[in-house]
């Protein structure tokens, strides 16, 4: 089985990857040239910006099927958290989170696509957070990057399904926070130059914040790796399992998603009974009690 691992600088753990992939196995895998790695002959190491333009992003992908013809799973891993008030962000802000969280990933998907298609399988791994699931200040712009990965990755799911490509799956991973060995909340949050003193407050909160939780995450990044492992096996702890379009990792990540998804159910709860009255030639006997 051909593993295809695209990680950032930024999430180094993803290293954990490599014990529980490479074992009897080929793997490629996309890493800063100023990382260096074990020699092993399942391995192949690859350099990859994720923000780079679309044309690169293929050719590096056609790099990768030409070492052996296929890849059998794609891990799209790659991404930074900017830590940065709504606010205070600029457009270029916006803009470089979702080309490296978002375009990015979703280039090389496109890119790899074909191959998988061609085969009529494939495994594609979308790591998303929790966070899209929990607002948390300062983390805005990255939680909507990884909420546009998630509707892209449900979507896709479903096009390829509906186009008769039924084993070409996607699994969208939701990690909790996970204590890894140079985790995103480490370094300080952007700031504008000239920042507006009404956000003062709030901006030293989040910052205490973050540095209390760096490296006193409960998640253990290792045990997160096995779950994915087994789930696109189909082994260990995810035999006899249905695959998962969705993957949840951790406490936080399975409480976050379900407190969100009950806000949404009472939200329609409470409005159905005007909102379910609104098409053209509708009667109008409820929305006549409006």
């Amino acid at each position: 089985m051909k593993f295809l691992l695209s990680i950032d600088i930024l999430i180094p753990h993803g290293l954990g990857f490599i014990p529980s992939l490479a074992y009897n196995r080929d793997l490629l895998w996309f890493w800063p040239s100023s990382c260096t790695f074990y020699s092993s002959s399942s391995l192949h190491l690859l350099e990859l910006d994720t923000s780079a333009e679309e044309a690169t992003i293929k050719l590096k992908a056609q790099e990768a099927l030409n070492l052996w013809g296929k890849v059998d799973v794609l891990i799209n891993n790659a991404g930074y958290s900017l830590k940065i008030l709504a606010e205070d962000a600029t457009l270029s802000d916006f803009q470089a989170q979702f080309q490296t969280n978002f375009y990015g990933p979703a280039a090389l998907t496109n890119a790899l696509l074909p191959q998988m298609r061609s085969r009529r399988e494939g495994t594609i791994v979308m790591i998303g957070s929790r966070s899209s699931w929990n607002p948390i200040p300062a983390l805005s712009i990255y939680a909507a990057s990884k909420a546009a990965l998630r509707v892209y990755s449900e979507t896709l799911a479903q096009e390829l399904s509906s186009s008769g490509f039924p084993n070409i799956r996607i699994v969208i991973v939701e990690p909790s926070g996970f204590r890894t060995e140079q985790n995103v909340l480490g370094y300080p949050m952007q700031v504008p130059t000239d920042p507006d003193p009404a956000y003062d407050s709030l901006r030293a909160r989040i910052q205490a914040n973050l540095e209390a939780l760096d490296l006193n995450q409960s998640g253990d990044p290792d045990k997160a790796v096995e779950v994915i492992v087994d789930a696109v096996r189909g082994e260990g702890r995810a035999e006899g399992k249905e695959w998962p379009l969705y993957l949840p990792l951790g406490r936080d990540a399975n409480k976050d998603i379900e407190t969100k998804c009950v806000k949404m159910l009472t939200a329609v709860k409470d409005w159905k009974e005007v909102t379910d009255y609104l098409d053209i030639n509708q009667s109008q006997a409820k929305a006549e009690l409006i």
